[in-house]
């Protein structure tokens, strides 16, 4: 099910805005101009080059650093679940819970995925 097209439509869609969430948290951070700036822009920076960097053997693509699957899960969990925070932080209660949802239906429907994770040992 995680070959799915509308599936991996969905995953991809679910990264792309939890960077953009990360980023407007980021910016709410602070009141300094500058501050805001390297919030909004390092915090994104930093989740997606984790999110690249650090993948399982197996994944579509070849892995730069080769990681237990239960590390990739447990990082991709977080990077959901500060996202799905972040918004509930800034008030975005409704949001936030649809948002969480999502995730919920993602790692759902992909079980075949996430159960590859959970198995891959390393």
């Amino acid at each position: 099910m995680s070959k799915n097209p509308i599936n991996l439509l969905i995953r991809f869609l679910m990264e792309l805005a939890a960077l953009a969430i990360i980023g407007m948290w980021g910016w709410h951070c602070s009141t300094v101009v500058w501050q805001q700036y390297a919030f909004a822009i390092g915090l994104p920076v930093i989740a997606a080059s984790i999110w690249g960097v650090f993948r399982i053997p197996n994944d579509p693509n070849p892995a730069p650093v080769t990681v237990p699957g239960i590390v990739r899960l447990t990082y991709e969990l977080f990077f959901f679940g500060f996202a799905t925070w972040a918004l509930y932080d800034l008030g975005y209660h409704t949001l936030c819970y649809i948002i969480g949802g999502i995730t919920i239906y993602s790692y759902v429907s992909g079980y075949d995925r996430t159960l590859k994770m959970l198995m891959n040992r390393t």
